[in-house]
């Protein structure tokens, strides 16, 4: 019997039953104006929604099942509602092309509790969530209004933590918008507008959630009584109706969620939400009057960077890879920003957010551009200990789109697998000028990007779209991308700044030949062509691909080191998907002399001499390595060969297309095949175009 069990155990073990078994989670789903205008799948009595488990009473619930452990999909989904106050009427209803959605609505103050069983392929899983209904309480404390419990403030006021954050918000354009624009705004300000600046107002269009508009009428403030705006609006509205200046404005509970339940359940933090994601912001600034920016980034990589089954985990949502929770997970980078590394057992939790709008900016507010989270001190520093300033809130942007390690430390470390190296993020690196591979010979050139973007990356990725509709959304701005597939356009406003005239990257024209094909293109085109001569110098040799596995065995081989270092720089520059426009020739400089380094040579300068000339190997005799030198006055396709006494070729040390400059030849005294030759006298030519000389040279041993 225990042999059965065991047996059974095996093979639910091999067809992992019991390791590949879903990891299920029920996300509340937001819901915004545009989802509501332009998704038939919301009937007319749904609503806006922000995506928190604390909300307003009487607001609509959207759940969806969420199997985040695996890639197989749902299969089947039962909701279960299994707590609901006393009194409630609430129901789960399916949404009509939403399999794996339900919505309720949270008819009564209270807690509801929501249960899904989900099944895959790869088995079952139950998981259950925690919904509050609840009513506003309002902030307090605002414009030298006193708190009065239950507001906010009433109670948090006394912690310099949360002090500190309200000092930050009142001054912010959430804590003063409503507040300007009656006082100073267009006169076609009114009701509908207080929807998004005030606290709870008509957001669901329901009464009695305590917001501003359900004060306003307690209390008799009407906006007919005030309208037009006018300088004397907000004072009246003050000195007469003090408590409504609570729910005035976007306050705490905006996006944190109603506090009453939080309040007089004892301070529960579990009935007030802390949460980075996108629907706090979308409730408000996905509408059309309100410009592009939450579309844009709904079409940009952010929105589909998250930390999922993609990284190895432990079922409790674990990872001891806190460089990878801080960059693609939206709570992980909040919490960079703060200091927060791993907990006590040495992982860090992965919240499962997107890189969404609170990730970057503080929603509190903040003195700096854009109201963007302070960064922790030392961040301004790449991995190879190059401190980078004046590059404004592109700072923001390199503290993840730069490379983690010092090249060298990828370098020295033993290539295990294909995620060696640097993947996708050495943007700012390149950007910089910095921590690619270098082989001992001339410093590589740069471009002045840096020295003339005041914001570095956001300078050109963030520059606005004034385009046609099929663009606008697609690039620019919180897009970010500088090309549209779909349309095939490139977006280069910021770069018509300097480069007049320019309306396409293919419009910026290398100033040589570096891959070999016979033609001057685009540093694009050059930056790829020179990709494909690399990848065909590195194994496998003479194929346009890479193999790690063969660099990372050929330990033997004398030019080990310097194939590693060009295997991190095709890797940087690919993984990189920019094709040298962040810094043409810095990347061109590194590929060129990667693919040299491979067989020995260094350009030692770009300084173009006078004349073709090969210089006399030194050493001479030599054991076991010799160099020489040779010197193109223009680009020219060039063969260097070694040869016997018989006239054999013993190696051909290089053959192919050089640009004009100084260069150091390394010869380590093997053959074709890599194999030590035999003592003897030698011979050394090149022929450079119509020019060609030989040289002789001893090996002693």
């Amino acid at each position: 019997m225990k042999r059965t069990g065991t047996f059974i155990l095996f093979v639910l073990f091999c067809t992992g039953i019991l390791i590949s078994a879903p990891r299920v989670k029920i996300v509340t789903e937001y819901i915004t104006p545009q989802m509501l205008a332009t998704n038939s799948a919301f009937t007319a009595d749904s609503t806006v929604a922000t995506g928190l488990r604390t909300v307003a009473r009487g607001t609509y619930v959207y759940l969806r099942a969420w199997n985040f452990g695996d890639t197989t999909s749902i299969q089947s989904a039962t909701w279960t509602m299994l707590v609901k106050p006393g009194g409630s009427t609430a129901t789960l209803a399916g949404i009509t092309g939403l399999p794996t959605w339900q919505k309720f609505k949270a008819d009564l103050s209270g807690t509801y509790q929501v249960q899904v069983s989900v099944t895959t392929s790869s088995g079952s899983k139950d998981t259950t969530v925690t919904i509050y209904g609840s009513t506003f309480v309002g902030t307090g404390g605002f414009d030298n209004v006193p708190a009065v419990f239950p507001n906010c403030m009433s109670c948090h006021g006394t912690t310099p933590q949360f002090t500190a954050i309200f000092d930050r918000w009142k001054v912010s354009k959430h804590a003063t918008t409503f507040k300007s624009k009656i006082t100073a705004g267009p006169t076609s300000y009114g009701i509908e507008q207080f929807r998004v600046h005030t606290l709870g107002y008509n957001h669901f269009n329901i009464t009695n959630n305590n917001g501003f508009d359900d004060k306003a009428t307690e209390l008799g403030w009407n906006w007919t009584n005030y309208a037009p705006p006018k300088p004397a609006n907000w004072d009246s509205l003050k000195n007469r109706f003090p408590s409504l200046v609570a729910f005035a404005n976007v306050g705490c509970e905006s996006c944190h969620g109603p506090g009453n339940e939080h309040v007089f359940g004892g301070g529960d933090t579990n009935m007030i939400m802390k949460s980075v994601d996108e629907g706090n912001c979308g409730k408000c600034h996905d509408s059309p009057h309100l410009g592009p920016e939450f579309a844009q980034w709904k079409n940009a990589r952010h929105s589909k960077v998250i930390w999922s089954s993609s990284f190895a985990q432990n079922n409790n949502g674990t990872n001891n890879l806190d460089n990878c929770i801080r960059c693609h997970d939206g709570q992980g980078y909040v919490n960079f920003t703060k200091g927060i590394g791993t907990n006590t057992n040495g992982k860090t939790v992965a919240s499962h957010e997107m890189v969404t709008c609170a990730t970057c900016h503080d929603p509190h507010g903040n003195t700096n551009n854009a109201s963007l989270r302070n960064r922790p001190a030392g961040s301004d520093t790449l991995a190879n200990g190059y401190h980078y300033t004046n590059v404004g809130s592109g700072a923001t942007c390199m503290d993840c789109h730069k490379s983690r390690r010092n090249t060298m430390t990828y370098v020295n470390t033993k290539i295990t697998s294909g995620n060696w190296g640097p993947h996708h993020n050495s943007q700012a690196d390149i950007y910089l000028g910095q921590n690619l591979a270098t082989f001992g010979g001339a410093p590589y050139r740069s471009t002045q990007h840096f020295t003339f973007l005041q914001n570095a990356c956001v300078t050109c990725h963030m520059a606005p779209t004034d385009t046609a509709s099929a663009n606008k959304d697609k690039v620019g701005g919180h897009a970010l991308y500088l090309h549209n597939e779909e349309t095939n356009y490139d977006h280069l406003k910021a770069c018509q700044t300097c480069h007049f005239g320019k309306t396409r990257f293919d419009q910026f024209i290398s100033d040589a030949d570096y891959d070999g094909d016979g033609n001057i293109e685009s540093w694009i085109m050059e930056t790829k062509g020179s990709l494909t001569r690399l990848a065909m110098a590195l194994p496998p040799y003479g194929v346009d691909s890479v193999a790690w596995q063969l660099i990372g065995a050929d330990t033997l081989n004398p030019l080990h080191l310097n194939m590693k270092k060009a295997y991190i720089n095709y890797l940087s520059i690919r993984d990189g998907s920019e094709f040298g426009m962040h810094n043409a020739k810095y990347v061109i400089d590194a590929l060129v002399a990667s693919r040299n380094s491979i067989v020995g040579i260094v350009n030692v300068s770009y300084e173009v001499p006078q004349k073709f000339e090969l210089t006399q190997n030194y050493p001479n005799p030599f054991n076991p390595t010799t160099k020489f030198k040779f010197s193109l006055p223009k680009e020219t396709d060039v063969t260097i060969a070694v040869f016997d006494i018989t006239g054999r070729v013993v190696k051909v040390l290089a053959r192919d297309k050089f640009t004009a400059g100084k260069y150091e030849v390394d010869w380590n005294g093997t053959n074709e095949m890599n194999a030590k030759i035999a003592s003897g006298v030698y011979f050394y030519r090149i022929v450079a175009g119509s020019y060609s000389d030989v040289k002789k040279m001893i090996l002693l041993k």
